[in-house]
């Protein structure tokens, strides 16, 4: 049974068959050829994957983030983060990767984020001098910041997969997001030196009071949320819808820049995602239960203890078979499929549950941006309309910067937990 599950899924994967069909269909073929249980089993275990309270916070982040998408709020934050840093050489370039984080920190969506701010910045970044392919790859890796800077949509799937606080989990998100930032920023400033890129302007406070006034009900939304969340007036779920009727109001009646027309396509499209994600959740929900009661995580478990293994060689393993996971599958699938998995070697090697689900999102994060399947790459396909071998090359050296940045966060736990335990 136990190479079925793992054969099956990797040949129909190879034919191109959906993950949530790759899934499914393993799963019916285990439960009728090798079990002794009632077909109705697929659909209990199915509805109980979806069943969980925590899992209502992500369709109010992802209308969110539609209406901020459609609703002119990414010009609005590159606009307040360009007058902020004016007159820095790469200034745009780190103007991308402040903006992907403060956007981040609105939606919770890497593939929304590179979307909306790609679409502002790309052109303007050729403008100014930068090659298209440090243009593609800068926007692409930096929309995965949302997926590490809280709140976070995948911190929301591990957190209802591993029965972990939500809220903790974002306070742990924003030491190691804050930190990947700054490191893409510094980067840029390198690369823009080398390249001769020409400076633009400098600061000017009455640009910066200017595009304050413009964007500060846009640069409100991440202190709503997250200040409402730690401050314990509202929870994670209570948060999304928050932050839904804060960007309706903001988008439709402040900014005027979106129509009831134009809410009720983000409904839609929320609706469209939304139905992805969860059939996504729900099958593989099943797929998991099943590998948990044909006792692979046990298994693994002993092989650990017969090895004696460190907890740093666990989590080396660990973040390698992640990190090729995470090029291969979406981080939905990733999450629910392997964090059953790989909780019980986790909890053997006494890893704190909270910190890896920050090294498991880190890791899916950037396989987001990896070739050759990072759902990113073909968000910026889409967008940027820019060939994918100009995205490959581009991508390359933030994908050296983000493993740097994940191996920090792996063996300095505290970079991770400081504010948790300051908080809590």
């Amino acid at each position: 049974m136990s190479w079925v599950m793992l054969l099956l899924p990797l040949a129909l994967l190879a034919l191109g068959f959906p993950i949530f069909m790759i899934l499914i269909a393993t799963s019916i073929t285990v439960i009728f050829f090798y079990m002794d249980v009632p077909s109705v089993v697929a659909h209990q275990v199915m509805f109980g994957s979806v069943d969980k309270l925590a899992l209502l916070a992500a369709p109010f982040f992802i209308f969110a983030g539609e209406l901020m998408t459609q609703g002119g709020l990414s010009r609005r934050i590159t606009d307040w983060v360009q007058s902020l840093v004016g007159g820095i050489r790469g200034s745009l370039g780190i103007t991308a990767v402040a903006s992907c984080a403060f956007f981040g920190a609105m939606s919770g969506s890497g593939a929304a984020t590179t979307a909306a701010i790609g679409q502002v910045l790309y052109r303007p970044l050729m403008r100014q001098g930068y090659d298209p392919r440090f243009s593609a790859g800068v926007l692409v890796s930096s929309g995965g910041l949302a997926v590490i800077i809280p709140p976070s949509i995948a911190m929301i799937l591990y957190a209802a997969s591993a029965e972990q606080s939500v809220v903790k989990l974002f306070m742990a998100g924003f030491g190691p997001g804050i930190m990947l930032a700054l490191m893409m920023a510094f980067y840029v400033y390198v690369y823009a030196v080398r390249a001769r890129v020409p400076t633009t302007g400098r600061f000017r406070w009455s640009v910066f009071v200017a595009a304050t006034r413009a964007g500060w009900l846009a640069l409100l939304t991440p202190a709503i949320i997250l200040g409402g969340i730690y401050s314990g007036v509202f929870d994670p779920t209570e948060a999304g819808a928050v932050s839904c009727i804060y960007a309706a109001l903001v988008t439709r009646y402040a900014y005027r820049d979106i129509d009831w027309w134009g809410i009720w396509h983000a409904a839609v499209r929320t609706a469209y995602v939304c139905a992805q994600l969860f059939i996504i959740i729900a099958a593989a929900g099943l797929y998991s239960w099943l590998l948990t009661i044909s006792g692979v995580p046990q298994a693994l478990v002993a092989v650990i203890e017969h090895l004696n293994a460190p907890p740093w060689v666990v989590l080396l393993a660990i973040n390698v078979f992640l990190l090729l996971v995470g090029c291969l599958i979406d981080p939905t699938s990733a999450i629910i499929i392997l964090t059953p998995l790989l909780l019980p070697m986790v909890k053997a090697a006494g890893i704190d549950l909270i910190h890896f689900g920050i090294i498991m999102t880190l890791n899916l994060e950037i396989g987001m941006f990896t070739p050759p399947f990072g759902l990113n790459i073909f968000v910026g396909q889409s967008v940027l309309k820019a060939p994918l071998s100009d995205i490959y090359r581009g991508t390359v050296p933030f994908i050296i910067i983000n493993l740097i940045a994940l191996m920090i966060t792996t063996y300095v736990p505290d970079i991770s937990l400081w504010l948790v335990r300051v908080l809590t």
